[in-house]
């Protein structure tokens, strides 16, 4: 537009096409076309010249009248419906160029058809530019493509999933390789990413993928129940990105496209043999790409980040998250809840029994509560067809019945007297499967209570003098009452008597 602006001056000095031509070294037709274009204008000289550039090229150079085609005409009115016939299933551009073509015999070829309905594709979905505070968000994905590793012993590939997430203000980003896709290994991989950030942003930003999001809803979706317990923990909160709407986490799209350029690809050459070694290769291109100069700007991703973001992240809690999952139980007749998935039995006070009970487990403790509150807490066994039993939770018969050993009836019948210690002592000595010698002392406990003291150390006396250290033994002595004294007899003489034979007579 400038040498424009020279031509008008000179044509307002009087020159002609030809003079105009050689002063500026532009084609004499040119020249011609542009001083007809002036006048075309019907504007004074003066007046183009105080206009602004652009303004001037508008006026003179107004472009291809090609929109003004009645072709153009007939065509804009279908371009809202073929529009719509595109998002159904098989319908492509072609199909609808021969359908357009046979109710429009005259109307545009296959390449300018394509070129407006793209021009209108595009016009009709217009992209909005985000702007991102410092910590606010960070954006979660899967990327498509797999990694894999061999087996060192089986030689088998194992195929891995590989987490991707950034933070949308400085780009940081952050890469790892799960086995699946499920919700432990999710949250294993979210947990490894906020401590290598070093912080909690404001909220996640998941995809709809299966582990975070059980129902994908435009307005409202439903999301899992271990990611929520999971943002609790971690003082932050969940936003899923809109379904089917990829511009919403358009940075993180972009991550997985630069991860496979400056991850997959450089490492495409090395095998590895476990997940922990192919995680440190990737850990090491993840951080070159972070730490590489950006394009149009004069700083790397992980200089943003530590300059302007890594300050406003909340802090990490001093416990790592663990994936808390949920039953409804019922308390058995043995005052014990059954979980199913270790097929393990976890004790609950007696007076539970029957209710049912709300049980939180995670992978080292199983909490029980009963209405609304926390009745039960044990350490998570997964021994199958096991119990895990806190006597305190049992009645005092069954207490008392888990309490016996042989310390426990020796440490009671020493109480008593020394007899009875020694006799119990005694008892346990005998090679006798331990249920029978338990059931023996709670038989000697149950007649020490009904006895007198005296006679019972003297049973006991006697069962030790005669070695028999038996139950039945004792009470006989008491039944028998032989543990009185015995009055002495009295040695008296044969009678005298006619037919008594003396000691001769057997000679």
């Amino acid at each position: 537009m400038s040498k424009i602006k020279q031509l008008l001056r000179l044509q307002q000095l009087g020159l002609g096409a030809k003079a105009i031509a050689q002063n500026l070294g532009m084609g004499k037709n040119t020249v011609k076309a542009y001083l007809y274009r002036i006048a075309s204008t019907k504007m004074s000289v003066e007046a183009l010249l105080e206009l602004d550039d652009p303004v001037l090229e508008s006026k003179l150079l107004a472009g291809n009248p090609s929109y003004k085609d009645q072709r153009y005409q007939q065509l804009k009115e279908l371009l809202n419906n073929y529009a719509n016939e595109l998002n159904k299933v098989g319908v492509t551009r072609k199909l609808l160029w021969q359908e357009y073509k046979q109710s429009h015999s005259g109307g545009y070829s296959h390449t300018q058809f394509c070129y407006h309905l793209g021009q209108h594709l595009k016009a009709a979905k217009p992209s909005m530019v985000l702007h991102h505070q410092p910590g606010e968000k960070l954006y979660i994905d899967f990327a498509g493509k797999k990694l894999s590793y061999v087996d060192r012993d089986t030689g088998e590939i194992i195929e891995c999933q590989v987490f991707v997430a950034c933070l949308p203000y400085s780009d940081y980003s952050f890469a790892v390789a799960v086995r699946t896709q499920n919700i432990a290994d999710f949250i294993y991989a979210l947990t490894l990413c906020l401590k290598a950030i070093g912080g909690v942003p404001l909220s996640l930003v998941p995809d709809n993928l299966k582990a975070a999001i059980i129902k994908a809803d435009r307005y409202q979706p439903q999301v899992n129940r271990t990611l929520e317990d999971f943002a609790n923990h971690y003082d932050t909160t969940v936003t899923p990105a809109r379904v089917a709407k990829p511009k919403d986490k358009a940075l993180v799209e972009n991550q997985v496209r630069l991860i496979y350029s400056r991850v997959y690809a450089k490492l495409r050459n090395q095998q590895f043999f476990d997940l922990s070694s192919m995680n440190k290769a990737i850990a090491e291109k993840v951080q070159e790409h972070n730490q590489t100069r950006m394009q149009q700007k004069p700083y790397c991703r992980e200089e943003r980040f530590l300059s302007d973001e890594k300050h406003t992240l909340k802090p990490l809690p001093q416990q790592d998250f663990e994936i808390k999952h949920y039953r409804t139980l019922m308390v058995a007749k043995n005052n014990h809840i059954y979980l199913g998935i270790d097929k393990h039995h976890y004790s609950v006070p007696y007076t539970y029994i029957g209710k049912k009970a709300s049980v939180i487990f995670t992978r080292t403790l199983v909490h029980v509560y009963i209405g609304g509150k926390q009745v039960a807490t044990h350490p998570r066994n997964y021994k199958t067809s096991g119990y895990s039993t806190i006597s305190e939770h049992l009645c005092s018969q069954h207490q008392h019945y888990l309490d016996r050993s042989p310390d426990y009836y020796c440490n009671r019948a020493k109480k008593h007297s020394d007899e009875f210690h020694q006799l119990v002592k005694q008892i346990f000595k005998q090679d006798k499967y331990p249920e029978q010698l338990y059931r023996s002392c709670d038989g000697l406990f149950n007649l020490q209570r009904k006895t007198e003291t005296e006679k019972f150390i003297a049973a006991c006396r006697m069962a030790l003098q005669h070695s028999n250290y038996s139950y039945g033994f004792v009470r006989n002595i008491l039944e028998n009452k032989m543990t009185q004294p015995q009055a002495k007899q009295l040695e008296l003489p044969f009678p005298k008597h006619e037919n008594t034979r003396g000691a001769g007579y057997y000679k």
